[in-house]
């Protein structure tokens, strides 16, 4: 049990050491964000610019122009969620190279409150021309998506949770943007996740197992671009589609497949997510519990469709 901002940290670090354009910014959130590391190793590289998420934006612009490859750190719901205007017409359409990391994002930011649970940005993000989005499951794969972030050109979003969660995947397993990947095969039913809830697809495809019921599990770690040749491999191959993420059902994971699965090959589908609310404050786990993103409740969606 690990938390996917930790796997940020740590790569940025990394990447630090391999390349000295790469600089790293904070909005008062270092510690959270965990930018800090990067800045107790790189001080000279680090900017601290306050609570100031839309001057960070255009700073990291203007820096990227001049060769400079800027991360730009704050909690997920002020960074794209209170600068979009910067990062869409100074970042994103000017095709910077910018990345983005929105931390503390979904509800399990647990007693932060509705107003620091972002449960939109996959939704803003994926919608700018230009703009990458990820989506990683846990430690290793935040790791794997940080460097692999900075070798691609051009900007991205890096969508991250506070709570440590479960280790699925392998510090040597290769990430690749726009690959999904197959954490278990199966024939009756697919579940496509993101995030903290690819783990709970994998619970529930255990459970269902269990009544005969053979589950194919897809972490889709990359919203934009989506991998469009897996989502249709298991809509020809398997009856039905769930898909799970801790983020609104309206414009995230779930309407990103749902629109390729529709122009190609219609099945069934069903969305375990956020509908259509703000959370509250309270514990995360409970939570998720309230407001259906349990393993459970996937279970529950896969049973009404199959």
């Amino acid at each position: 049990m690990r938390s996917v901002r930790d796997g940020f940290g740590k790569a940025l670090v990394e990447l630090g050491k391999k390349n000295k354009n790469i600089l790293a910014f904070s909005a008062d959130l270092a510690g959270s964000v965990r930018t800090n590391w990067f800045a107790a190793e790189f001080p000279d590289r680090h900017f601290e610019v306050g609570i100031a998420e839309q001057n960070m934006a255009g700073i990291a612009s203007g820096l990227a122009a001049c060769g400079k490859i800027p991360f730009i750190g704050s909690f997920a719901v002020f960074n794209p969620g209170r600068n979009l205007d910067q990062i869409r017409s100074s970042i994103a359409y000017s095709n910077m190279n910018v990345k983005i990391i929105g931390a503390h994002a979904g509800i399990t930011v647990g007693q932060d409150g509705a107003t620091h649970q972002a449960l939109e940005d996959i939704s803003i993000t994926r919608a700018l021309p230009n703009m990458t989005v990820l989506v990683p499951c846990d430690y290793d794969e935040m790791f794997n998506a940080t460097i692999a972030s900075a070798e691609h050109k051009g900007p991205v979003y890096i969508r991250s949770g506070r709570p440590k969660i479960p280790d699925i995947t392998k510090p040597e397993d290769k990430f690749v943007i726009g690959k999904a990947k197959l954490m278990k095969q199966g024939k009756d039913v697919t579940i496509i996740a993101c995030g903290i809830m690819v783990s709970k697809a994998l619970e529930a495809a255990e459970l269902l197992e269990k009544d005969k019921i053979s589950v194919r599990v897809i972490n889709m770690h990359t919203i934009k671009p989506i991998d469009k040749d897996a989502i249709i491999k298991a809509a020809k191959e398997t009856k039905a589609i769930i898909t799970a993420e801790e983020h609104q059902v309206i414009g995230g994971l779930g309407s990103a497949v749902a629109e390729v699965v529709v122009q190609n090959h219609p099945v069934p589908m069903e969305f375990v997510g956020i509908k259509d609310t703000f959370g509250e404050s309270g514990n995360g786990d409970e939570l998720l519990e309230k407001y259906n993103l349990t393993s459970k409740d996937i279970v529950k969606a896969v049973k009404n469709l199959v």
